[in-house]
């Protein structure tokens, strides 16, 4: 038996999304912690002004809000477009098995 998504709550997919695309900008944290202590090493080894490394560094922290945030923002308009396009084409067809605790199938799909 197959079930058709027809359409999805916004507001849901927005906080799903923004909160995923928030936990991805922070694994990239720790990737330009590096590549600023980096530049601030070179800095220090060429005379050149610590302005980069500055500027890494605040980029390392601010990254997780604007990833949350634009990750809200997309998620709501892709929720948004998903809805108009499902409620003229029908949505996405899926069908679904119930298991017991063991991954063994027991019944039919799901009402």
């Amino acid at each position: 038996m197959t079930h058709r998504l027809r359409s999805v709550g916004v507001l849901s997919v927005a906080k799903v999304s923004g909160i995923c695309y928030g936990a991805m900008g922070l694994l990239f944290v720790p990737i330009f912690l590096l590549f600023s202590m980096i530049a601030a090493f070179a800095g220090k080894q060429t005379g050149a002004p610590a302005f980069p490394a500055a500027i890494g560094i605040g980029f390392a922290l601010v990254m997780p809000i604007l990833y949350a945030a634009f990750g809200f923002l997309f998620g709501a308009i892709g929720a948004f477009v998903y809805n108009l396009v499902a409620g003229w084409i029908g949505g996405i067809e899926m069908e679904f098995q119930t298991t017991n605790s063991g991954g063994i199938a027991v019944g039919s799909a799901i009402p």
